[in-house]
């Protein structure tokens, strides 16, 4: 077993809460639990014990009912809390003062804050305007929004009269936000008139007129004045600016109580390979795992100030709102992260005093190939963790972070996805860090890794993450999946009653896990499978190379190995780095991994959410269609894989 690469202070992992949930465990549950693998093997043994015990540390506010899970042999099936009635918005609303809820900052330098009352006034304001309107629990309400104070007030005004949230971010196009809310056909539409990015303002009113104009359902759009506020918006139907909707009479939030699964957010699957899944979670589900994820996992404490660079069309946004639950203040961030310089960021930390502070995988690489040393320029006095997601993270990010940013933080890489709302693998404030490693499988998570043929891994055996437990934030069901096929499509069909995540992964010596990437993006050079991110790791530690996209080209009854890289500006791909980048291959993994053929690429396209699209890339380079190039952020980068002269000999 490797050493680790951080251990925490006796101090602090007496001060931490996962130290005091433990504590209660022992007095109300199991005196025998010490060690954080004995709580988690005791929530997996005891789950009804673990979770209703966790509802109480946690104090959500709402009616838990006697019964906390009806048909647990059930996968799908099982029902958590089915007696329950609870609010979500009421739960995120339950800390009031003058304390700081929101901190907000765009990439223009321009800061607000919100108090706690602040937060519950203006949620009040809209709720009752929600409510005159008709809205009704079950109703969809959806943004097309930034990542604004709005943004989240609109979300906790929706869903305290029960009605169901889904967002997209602005930089969506048309195409984009009809297949996903044309699914679900939203009453109201919250939006903006533009927003910034990189340095430029950018109109949304032709897009929110065209959708408009596509969605019937919508009734009522509500234009939010940010970037441009003197926009004039009288083209688009049933557009009001958000002062003329809001009721500014408004008293008191009246939070409507419905049952654990009553359907909370919509959220989406890529869209890359086809019209994108209405993934819809229930409210109680997501409530208590956010709260497990954020309260023992991540630390946050009432006072805190937790931050997460995500748009609200990815699902860090509906976990970073749900640490208003904590007493902690959530801070957002809107534009760039790297405008007007790399350091934006960590400027904003030091001047929100932020401790915990979350980014993409990609993001900690990019700092590092932009020379940003933190730890010589900035005071990150607050900073205690470091999250991040999106990607696997290289070990030698690791190093980074503890070299160059600060040495003394829990730098946690997290796992899970959009599709459980949360996380299956993530971090843990008492457990060491071992370099490259996620620290270990969430509490109530019965993580595990699955070779083909479904039976268990041994330790250091890669195959598939797999969970073979109900757990409360599986998706309630998919929207408009009337029989529930596409759900255990999904999720079942490789093995029978067990989750299967699509990641390929390998349980560590430590208790850990490692993530190799999307199983579905493995190559399989002469039958051996090989994650994507082994490549990676290895290709983009060259100073030369800003990012890679690797995949596996069909070829004479196997598959070779294509790996396509953007350099930085001004450098070409000459036959030396074509050598060093295969040296630096076949050296730290396998002469298996080494590509056929390596090309240079002057872009990589990704999802909105910043995920390169491996799949999509592949089947341009097998001549095959990408039937929703909308998902992607930059679509116009597929044209680059096209007909490419190398990929024919």
């Amino acid at each position: 077993m490797s050493e680790p690469i951080w251990s925490p202070a006796p101090e602090r992992v007496q001060q931490a809460q996962i130290s005091r949930f433990m504590a209660l465990a022992r007095e109300r549950l199991e005196p025998g639990i010490e060690t954080y693998h004995d709580l988690h093997e005791y929530s997996l043994k005891q789950p009804e014990a673990f979770w209703r015990l966790l509802w109480d540390f946690c104090e959500i506010v709402g009616d838990p009912g006697g019964l906390v899970l009806e048909n647990g042999h059930l996968m799908p099936g099982a029902k958590w809390f089915p007696q329950a009635r609870l609010n979500f918005a009421e739960n995120l609303l339950r800390h009031r003062g003058d304390t700081d809820a929101i901190l907000f900052q765009s990439e223009n330098g321009d800061q607000r804050r919100l108090s706690h009352d602040d937060l519950y006034a203006a949620v009040a304001r809209l709720a009752s305007a929600l409510r005159t309107q008709g809205i009704e629990p079950g109703d969809r309400v959806a943004g097309y929004l930034p990542n604004l104070p709005e943004t989240v007030i609109a979300m906790l005004a929706a869903t305290s009269i029960g009605a169901t949230w889904s967002s997209c971010s602005p930089d969506f196009g048309i195409n984009g936000v009809v297949d996903r809310l044309g699914q679900i056909e939203p009453r109201v539409l919250f939006t903006v008139p533009g927003y910034i990015y990189n340095g430029k303002t950018h109109s949304c009113l032709e897009n929110v007129q065209g959708i408009v104009e596509a969605i019937p359902s919508i009734e009522q759009v509500v234009m939010i004045p940010y970037a441009n506020p003197d926009a004039d918006i009288s083209d688009i139907p049933k557009a009001a600016w958000l002062a003329d909707y809001e009721d500014s009479e408004a008293g008191d939030i009246e939070f409507t109580r419905l049952p654990f699964d009553h359907p909370l957010y919509i959220l989406y699957s890529s869209g890359t390979t086809g019209v994108p899944k209405c993934i819809t979670h229930g409210a109680g589900g997501t409530l208590i795992q956010h709260l497990k994820e954020l309260s023992l996992h991540t630390d946050v404490k009432p006072g805190d100030r937790l931050f997460f660079f995500t748009t609200c069309g990815w699902m860090m946004w509906n976990w970073l709102v749900s640490g208003l639950a904590t007493g902690a203040a959530i801070v957002l961030f809107e534009g760039s992260p790297f405008y007007p310089g790399a350091r934006c960021l960590f400027n904003m930390a030091d001047a929100f005093d932020i401790t915990h502070m979350g980014v993409g995988a990609k993001a900690i690489s990019a700092w590092e190939k932009a020379g940003v040393k933190p730890r010589d320029s900035h005071e990150l006095k607050s900073l205690r963790a470091v999250l991040s997601t999106g990607s696997p993270l290289a070990p030698e990010s690791f190093d980074y972070v503890y070299r160059d940013v600060k040495e003394d933080v829990c730098l946690s890489s997290i796992s899970g996805g959009t599709d459980i709302v949360s996380c299956f693998v993530l971090g843990n404030p008492i457990l060491p860090v071992h370099r490259g490693e996620l620290q270990c499988a969430g509490l109530g998570m019965a993580v595990e890794v699955r070779r083909d043929d479904g039976a268990p891994a041994e330790t250091g055996e890669t195959g598939e993450l797999c969970c073979v437990q109900p757990f409360p934030s599986m998706p309630i069901y998919f929207w408009g999946d009337d029989d529930g096929s596409k759900y255990r499509s999904a999720y079942f069909e490789k093995f029978e009653g067990i989750w299967s995540h699509g990641d390929f992964a390998m349980q560590t010596e430590s208790g850990g896990m490692v993530i190799f990437g999307r199983s579905d993006a493995t190559l399989n050079p002469g039958g051996v499978r090989i994650g994507t991110a082994e490549i990676y790791r290895q290709v983009e530690k060259l100073d030369e190379v800003l990012e890679s996209l690797c995949v596996g080209q069909d070829w004479d009854d196997d598959t070779r190995v294509i790996l396509f890289v953007r350099l930085r500006e001004g450098l070409e791909l000459d036959a030396d780095l074509q050598t060093r980048i295969k040296q630096v291959i076949r050296e730290n993994t396998s002469p298996r991994h080494v590509p056929a053929r390596i090309i240079q690429v002057a872009d990589i396209p990704r999802t909105i959410s910043g995920k390169i699209v491996e799949l999509a890339v592949r089947n341009v380079i097998h001549g095959k269609a990408v039937k929703n190039v909308d998902a992607l952020a930059n679509p116009e980068a597929l044209e680059l894989y096209k007909d490419l002269p190398e990929l024919q000999s």
